[in-house]
């Protein structure tokens, strides 16, 4: 046993476990859950029955593997990493979980994914949005996901309207399935430790999936939530969103398109640039932070600039009148709940008014 300082400089360059001496590499999100009990918490909470394939990305060096394989009938585990796709290999080679234990060595968002009944990981926290997402378009649809975030991400995926946090993420994600936090887990519990805590949350598909223009649905979405504590009525009176789409209307008016004109999908399945659409989310970051420092009277002075600019306008008061059919122009879509959106969107496409 070495003194304090000799045992911090070991702690530094072997950083792998049981002496392999693998360095992680952070620029990959590696960050290893170290922790047995927490290992079990999340293996437990994720209901797995002996007849599942259970999907791991991220394996690593198999800590959370082979808890999996003691449960599930078989685990597919995909990990880009090659040096971790041979430790894990030489784990467990010659063991009884062998035989059970396929290993996929490549990028999970390139990867085609085969058949899994449950999904259990800590992802690198950078793939969070895109591998959501993918996640939610494979077919056929799983049963859930447990999956270890970044905790201010996995709070926007579980935030409520009117939460603080509730923004694009919280209504593409609950649109698609039901999410539920499972626990908190201290940035203690890994090797190396990041920089911020984590959360599990638990990610159950809806089915079927809502009758919607994925599209549509994001464009509504996105002009919602450029202020998400304005009023809609505000919103929509300002000229860069009213030049959109009245340019969308009238594209779509000179070309008489006929067969899905409301926005309707012609059938549920999410399609690989629907998941682009719903996971481009990088600009809710800061989008609290914003709102907070521009207020109401930033509000004010942008409705009644677009007002003066726009008054008259025939196509503005066809906007204004599809607010107030649904009762919307005083509301805010920092309160607003997936039925209302879609209520809202569906008011829209019936007026023949698009927003893709």
């Amino acid at each position: 046993m070495a003194g304090g300082k000799i045992q911090k400089k070991r702690h530094q360059s072997m950083k792998g476990i049981g002496g392999g001496g693998i360095p992680f590499e952070k620029s990959m999100g590696q960050h290893i859950l170290k922790n047995p009990s927490m290992v079990d918490s999340i293996v437990q909470k994720s209901g797995i029955k002996p007849t599942d394939v259970v999907l791991e990305i991220g394996p690593g060096t198999g800590n959370l593997t082979k808890k999996l394989l003691e449960c599930a009938k078989s685990v597919v585990a995909v990990e880009v990493d090659p040096r971790m796709v041979l430790e894990l290999n030489r784990r467990f080679q010659g063991t009884p979980y062998a035989s059970r234990l396929k290993v996929i060595e490549g990028d999970v968002l390139k990867c085609d994914l085969p058949y899994f009944d449950i999904c259990v990981a800590n992802i690198p926290y950078k793939i969070s949005s895109l591998l959501t997402f993918k996640l939610l378009s494979h077919r056929p649809v799983f049963r859930c996901a447990v999956i270890m975030y970044q905790q201010e991400f996995a709070m926007r995926l579980v935030a409520n309207p009117g939460d603080s946090l509730y923004c694009r993420l919280s209504v593409n994600t609950q649109l698609l399935a039901r999410v539920s936090h499972l626990l908190k887990v201290s940035r203690n519990n890994f090797r190396p430790p990041p920089k911020v805590d984590s959360s599990v949350v638990r990610i159950e598909p809806r089915q079927p999936l809502p009758r919607v223009s994925f599209k549509e649905w994001d464009g509504l979405v996105r002009i919602c939530f450029i202020k998400k504590n304005k009023t809609l009525g505000a919103l929509f009176k300002q000229k860069g969103v009213l030049t959109l789409l009245e340019k969308n209307y009238k594209t779509l008016q000179s070309l008489r398109l006929s067969g899905n004109p409301e926005g309707i999908a012609e059938g549920n399945e999410i399609t690989s640039e629907d998941i682009n659409v719903l996971a481009n989310l990088m600009d809710d970051i800061s989008m609290a932070d914003n709102e907070r420092e521009n207020g109401d009277e930033d509000e004010e002075m942008d409705t009644e600039l677009s007002s003066n600019m726009l008054e008259g306008s025939s196509f503005k008061d066809k906007v204004m009148s599809v607010l107030q059919e649904g009762d919307f122009l005083d509301k805010r879509a920092s309160k607003l709940s997936q039925v209302e959106f879609l209520y809202l969107l569906s008011l829209f496409n019936k007026a023949g008014i698009h927003f893709s």
